[in-house]
């Protein structure tokens, strides 16, 4: 694997099917493209826009057969400024479709303008527990995941690998609230404790050290980008990922593993997706990311390439029409349990959340290198716990 190139080496990548500026000419469908550009977590928001523009290069640089146009903006992780250019694409730039959008918190500072509007959104990384339930929207698609659903895979892989005393780990805000409680929704007992820390927050030695003083027989934790990693790096150094068995869901992926290596060895984690999930769309996905960009693809590239094929599909069961929202969204829903998704199986429920299969996967040492082993299919067509709270039908 080799290491992320550069936001500037990956836009001009992409640069010669799709002008990148907010001036830029009108084309026939107008994608705002807003995550994290910058900063610790900026390879999660690098993956997602990969991976859209990988996909919309695959389908001729066009969406159902109309000329696709991106305006890309970091929102730096800070909610207001989320919000603001979510405002900027909707009165300014006028975009058709909305992609990315962001951690859990700035997607929930930017629902209120996404509402109003009626321009389809479509979250390829965050699933609060909020949209999920009394505050979904018709318009307001995820493609990622609903944000407790992995961390319920593990729970219940947990439980039943008959660990009885889990400590439980994840930063402070929304998606991190979201994560243990799936967890505990799942593993049915009691933690040995519950510890939230501050979000991006990088050493953690003093919360290791009330870890152990603990005594738990395993580990759960949510940390992502290169926070996760010297989560990990510093568990090494106690000597903690040779004795007290790992669970994550979000840490591991190709970014992180790039970085961790070797460290990252007997880490089990949930997930909906690895590279090595058989099927077409998904060994093209990984193979063409690859030589794309120069790494493997990771579970945020995911949400953007199939954002990109979502999108081809319902634009053609349009007509190539795209100026009406409300029949956009309608095409986006019916699409969403059509289109060639690498997860192989994949739908929309009625609040719009994803329906589709978690995994517990395990990394492993495989020659001179690291690889990742299935361990078991955990959750079949999955469906997130607030559905019925949503309004929608």
């Amino acid at each position: 694997m080799q290491a992320i190139p550069s936001g500037l080496a990956a836009l001009a990548a992409a640069a010669a099917l799709t002008v990148v500026a907010p001036q830029s000419a009108r084309a026939d469908i107008r994608i705002g493209f807003t995550g994290v550009l910058s900063g610790p977590q900026a390879a999660l928001g690098q993956d997602q826009y990969d991976g859209l523009m990988l996909g919309i290069e695959q389908l001729g640089g066009s969406l159902g057969g109309q000329k696709a146009v991106v305006i890309r903006d970091d929102d730096q992780l800070k909610p207001d400024v989320g919000a603001q250019i979510v405002q900027k694409f909707i009165e300014k730039d006028k975009v058709d479709v909305m992609v990315g959008l962001g951690f859990s918190n700035v997607l929930m500072a930017e629902l209120r303008r996404i509402k109003e509007s009626g321009v389809v959104a479509l979250s390829t990384n965050a699933g609060p527990a909020p949209i999920a339930g009394r505050m979904c929207l018709p318009n307001l698609f995820v493609l990622g995941w609903q944000n407790d659903s992995m961390s319920e895979a593990m729970g219940k892989y947990v439980k039943d690998q008959g660990y009885k005393r889990a400590y439980l780990m994840s930063a402070n805000y929304q998606a991190g609230k979201d994560k243990l409680a799936g967890f505990k929704r799942f593993y049915g007992a009691s933690p040995a404790d519950e510890v939230y820390t501050q979000l991006g927050q990088l050493d953690y030695s003093a919360e290791i050290s009330r870890m152990q003083s603990a005594g738990p027989d395993a580990l759960f934790a949510f940390y992502t980008g290169g926070v996760g990693v010297n989560f990990v790096r510093q568990l090494r150094q106690a000597g903690l990922m040779e004795k007290l068995p790992f669970f994550s869901e979000s840490l591991i992926d190709s970014n992180t593993l790039t970085a961790l290596k070797e460290q990252a060895v007997g880490a089990i984690y949930g997930t909906p997706w690895a590279t090595t999930l058989d099927n077409p769309q998904n060994r093209k996905f990984v193979e063409s990311f690859k030589a794309r960009y120069g790494r493997l693809p990771s579970e945020y590239a995911v949400g953007g390439y199939d954002a990109a094929y979502l999108l081809d599909a319902a634009v053609r069961a349009q007509g190539g029409k795209v100026g009406d929202s409300k029949s956009l969204a309608a095409a986006v829903k019916v699409a969403g349990a059509t289109f060639p998704s690498v997860r192989g199986k994949f739908r929309f429920n009625t609040n719009n959340m994803p329906v589709q299969n978690l995994y517990a996967y395990q990394v492993v040492k495989e020659g001179d290198g690291i690889g990742l082993k299935q361990l078991a299919t955990v959750l079949t067509d999955h469906q997130d716990a607030y559905v019925a709270d949503c309004p929608l039908k």
